[in-house]
């Protein structure tokens, strides 16, 4: 990992709620309204994007552990904005504390743990996970 990464460093991703990011399972919509799952993965798309500038071309990461919790449905067409910071560098290991909102308040907020390892590590456990 390149150096310069610094606890307080932060990223953010905008988006705008699509039916594609309602609540639903089995294919069915449940609620018409900004699901836990895409919080998920806007919350893991913020943090991501503060490790990448670090990243040497061997290297990559992968996720550690994601904590979440959504305080407030959002319906379509509001704006979300998803703010990764940095609260923790250990060694290979990237902590960052995650804010979501809409317009009008914090609809979510958590914690995403990344593990920065040599790609072909990442490879070799998955070939072994398959056996």
């Amino acid at each position: 990992m390149k150096s310069g990464m610094q606890v307080g460093d932060t990223a953010a991703v905008i988006a705008v709620v699509t039916p594609e990011m309602f609540a639903r399972f089995e294919g069915k919509v449940v609620h018409p309204a900004y699901s836990t799952v895409s919080m998920v993965y806007h919350m893991e798309w913020a943090s991501r994007k503060i490790i990448l500038p670090y990243l040497e071309d061997e290297e990559e990461g992968i996720g550690g552990a994601v904590s979440v919790k959504h305080i407030a449905p959002t319906a379509e067409g509001s704006i979300v904005t998803v703010t990764a910071t940095v609260t923790d560098i250990q060694n290979n290991v990237i902590v960052t504390k995650v804010e979501v909102r809409n317009e009008e308040m914090v609809i979510g907020e958590g914690e995403v743990k990344q593990v920065i390892l040599p790609k072909r590590e990442i490879e070799t456990k998955l070939r072994q996970s398959i056996r």
